[in-house]
């Protein structure tokens, strides 16, 4: 008897594929932030030679959080399209023990619309957001750089710690966070690594003013970094606004040099350009350019190196879909994942 090929990935577009359930520890060991930096970079490039669509969002605010939905698709060995839906409810940790932003990210195939897999969204939304500010540092970070801050040092300041690591000559980090806890744990994380200094601080400014690249992965609603305290070649990526209400920096700094978007109409609309577009410090066109422009050689990265850089990720779409589909093709290839029939 002929044995079935295993792989959906192959499978004839009109055929029946079964639908893979990948929960967190899955997603973790099928995407390493190496492999999902590359996959980013990829899709970014793709953004920005215009060659797929815009991502979409949508948000639904309810009382003590909301949800959000991002959209977008990719060509990649195959048409791939994705979905993510994410609550977000701040409060979830003290109050409920839960995590604050909880999701799944649906996965399906371009071509016929056959959903493809269902994956646990908070890993993959916490490795996609560390590789896009890696594949930004790459462009817009001095290449020296030797001292990094975190400002907010849950898991998405761990990652993000990772990533910068792993295109970057770092040998020192400041943790910062209003839970001394998690920035002790941050710290300790990094030590592990012999030779790199990692240093638990409350002086957010003297931190920042030591820094050649600064990460705020907050839930701030007012801003946490001022332009003061911003030296002359700082890359500074702002990762915690993904909602109007979100706020991690001081719209002065954002005018204070060259400013890069992952995509500029979500970022006018939630992210810190929304705030310096209301206050007036800066006009649409005064943003020198969306990610994927950069990676795709159609506008310049850093152009000098005194030049502050701000990076303003929001989060698209585009990433979670590259993510998802490298985490489903290596479930595919490595016999991983629940197997769900929903027609059954």
């Amino acid at each position: 008897m002929a044995t079935p090929d295993p792989s959906p990935i192959h499978a004839p577009p009109g055929s029946r594929r079964p639908v893979l359930l990948l929960g967190r520890q899955a997603v973790a060991e099928l995407l390493p932030l190496s492999a999902c930096i590359e996959a980013v970079e990829a899709a970014f490039r793709l953004l920005g030679e215009a060659r797929v669509p815009p991502p979409g969002t949508l948000g639904h605010p309810v009382p003590g959080g909301g949800f959000h939905v991002k959209v977008a698709s990719i060509e990649g060995r195959r048409r791939y399209f994705a979905a993510k839906v994410n609550g977000n409810f701040p409060e979830n940790p003290g109050r409920w023990g839960l995590p604050t932003i909880q999701g799944v990210v649906v996965l399906c195939d371009g071509e016929t619309g056959v959903p493809l897999a269902i994956l646990d969204s908070a890993e993959v939304t916490a490795l996609r957001t560390g590789a896009a500010t890696a594949v930004a540092a790459r462009r817009l970070a001095r290449p020296d750089s030797r001292v990094a801050t975190i400002v907010g040092c849950g898991v998405q300041g761990r990652v993000q710690l990772r990533a910068l690591r792993a295109v970057l000559p770092l040998t020192r980090v400041f943790a910062v966070d209003v839970d001394r806890t998690r920035a002790r744990a941050l710290v300790d994380e990094a030590r592990d690594d012999a030779g790199f200094l990692a240093e638990a601080t409350d002086d957010l400014a003297a931190a920042v003013s030591a820094s050649d690249v600064c990460v705020t992965c907050t839930s701030s609603r007012r801003p946490v970094l001022r332009r003061a305290w911003v030296r002359p070649g700082t890359f500074v990526a702002a990762v915690g606004a993904d909602a109007p209400d979100k706020q991690e920096l001081e719209p002065a700094l954002l005018a204070a040099g060259r400013l890069v978007v992952d995509v500029l109409e979500q970022c006018a609309a939630i992210g810190e350009l929304a705030h310096a577009l209301r206050e007036g410090i800066l006009t649409r066109e005064e943003v020198a350019a969306e990610l994927g422009q950069v990676v795709a050689g159609l506008r310049p990265g850093r152009e000098s190196l005194d030049e502050i850089v701000v990076f303003d990720s929001t989060g698209t779409a585009i990433q979670d879909v590259a993510a998802a589909a490298l985490a489903y093709e290596r479930a595919v290839a490595t016999g991983r994942g629940l197997v769900v029939d929903l027609g059954g």
